[in-house]
């Protein structure tokens, strides 16, 4: 708390856009985490197919980094904080789709796929940028700690509120009101989109040299590695959880309790890295956070009940803090010190983003192929093993690089 306090002093930094943009970070988490989780449930309900639910989230990884290409481009020319706004107009579509189409949306899953991915992008593009330039190598895992606690406390409130009232309405008008509330949960961060101050990069937009930078940055391409790994663990468990949940307790709300449990437990972890890690113990969480998540996949696949769902959702919890906070700050770290980042942080952020969603689109056409191939539930348990040792394999590729993370200087390099 004393840190916190401290971080908020009146003297800091880009004080009030911190603010903002941690208020739009939270505004965001709930938003998604309300809905989210339970939209791949809400297609389930309709279609009983894998196939189908994998191809919305196919459609979302292929759109994003599409459209975070094409706002990196715009971000060139208008203000970011107007690309931050079509990213949360795209996403405000998404569920007013999603209400119009009601129990004929699975027949639509592709196209709504699109729509969150294009979204998505565009909201992550600007975010991400904005995070760039308002934070500072002393200040940034504060920040990502910070907003780590909102979106855990995001992920307490809103799946358990909504997995309860899914259950106490009749349950397609029950996903109809958390979609309504998730649109108007977008429309107050649009508003305070608006208060953040107007930020333009003058100059070309060069995503090919950004591209080329790893052949003479080996930190960059370590990390963009480590990137792919990650997307692979992600692209698959961000879907497959949800749903191997519901189909152990045909309940909406034991989901909203699972992620409950889970962003309890992840609150803990970021409030404790926060407060507690330094930037020469970065590799080090990384790789127990990844050891964790990997080994944590084992009680899945052992037995399959609510219980030992629950105590993954504990250890995912602690673990994904203790891997993501040094992760993230480790990544802007040596994008501030690569080559041109000054004029090029959007193009770098644009890569770094193509590298997570090449893992991710990976893991789901290799989940496609399998369950089309094999029983699903003979076949999901063991992908579990295999992708789940994505962040692991990431942390060995976090370990290879050479920044100086006692130097607060790494801006210089430009």
């Amino acid at each position: 708390m004393v840190r916190l306090m401290k971080a908020w002093h009146k003297d800091m930094p880009n004080r009030r856009d911190l603010l903002l943009l941690l208020s739009i970070g939270g505004l965001y988490a709930l938003a998604t985490f309300l809905s989210n989780t339970f939209v791949n449930i809400y297609l389930w309900k309709q279609s009983n197919d894998f196939v189908s639910i994998a191809l919305y989230n196919l459609s979302i990884c292929v759109l994003q980094p599409v459209a975070f290409f094409v706002a990196g481009k715009w971000a060139k020319r208008i203000d970011r904080t107007f690309v931050l706004r079509i990213g949360v107009v795209f996403m405000s579509i998404f569920y007013v789709t999603v209400l119009i189409a009601g129990e004929h949306a699975s027949q639509y899953a592709m196209l709504l796929g699109a729509l969150l991915g294009i979204g998505a992008g565009f909201y992550w593009l600007s975010f991400n940028v904005l995070t760039f330039e308002i934070t500072e190598p002393e200040s940034r895992d504060f920040f990502n700690g910070t907003l780590g606690t909102l979106q855990s406390l995001g992920g307490m409130i809103g799946p358990f509120f909504a997995g309860y009232i899914i259950t106490r309405l009749d349950n397609f008008q029950g996903y109809s009101l958390i979609f309504v509330l998730s649109f108007i949960l977008f429309a107050v961060a649009m508003v305070c989109s608006f208060f953040l101050a107007k930020r333009k990069v003058k100059g070309t937009f060069s995503f090919k040299q950004v591209l080329q930078e790893q052949k003479q940055n080996k930190d960059w391409h370590l990390m963009l590695g480590a990137h792919v790994f990650q997307g692979l663990r992600e692209g698959f468990f961000v879907f497959v959880i949800a749903i191997w949940v519901f189909l152990a307790t045909d309940s909406e709300l034991a989901l909203g309790s699972f992620n409950l449990i889970l962003s309890l437990c992840s609150l803990i972890g970021y409030y404790w890295i926060t407060n507690k890690s330094q930037p020469k113990h970065r590799k080090k969480l990384t790789f127990f956070g990844g050891l964790i998540l990997a080994v944590s996949v084992t009680l899945l696949v052992i037995q399959t009940n609510y219980w030992t769902l629950l105590i993954y959702g504990m250890l995912v919890g602690f673990a994904y803090p203790m891997f993501n906070i040094p992760f993230v700050s480790l990544t802007y770290d040596i994008i501030g010190k690569a080559r041109g980042a000054k004029n090029l942080r959007i193009e770098y952020i644009i890569v770094r983003e193509v590298y997570m969603n090449i893992g991710r689109i990976s893991s789901i056409v290799l989940f496609i192929i399998a369950v089309s191939w094999k029983d699903p539930m003979k076949i999901i348990p063991i992908l579990m093993c295999i992708i789940g040792l994505g962040n692991l394999v990431a942390s060995f590729f976090v370990k290879r690089t050479h920044l100086d993370t006692s130097s607060h200087a790494i801006w210089n390099k430009q």
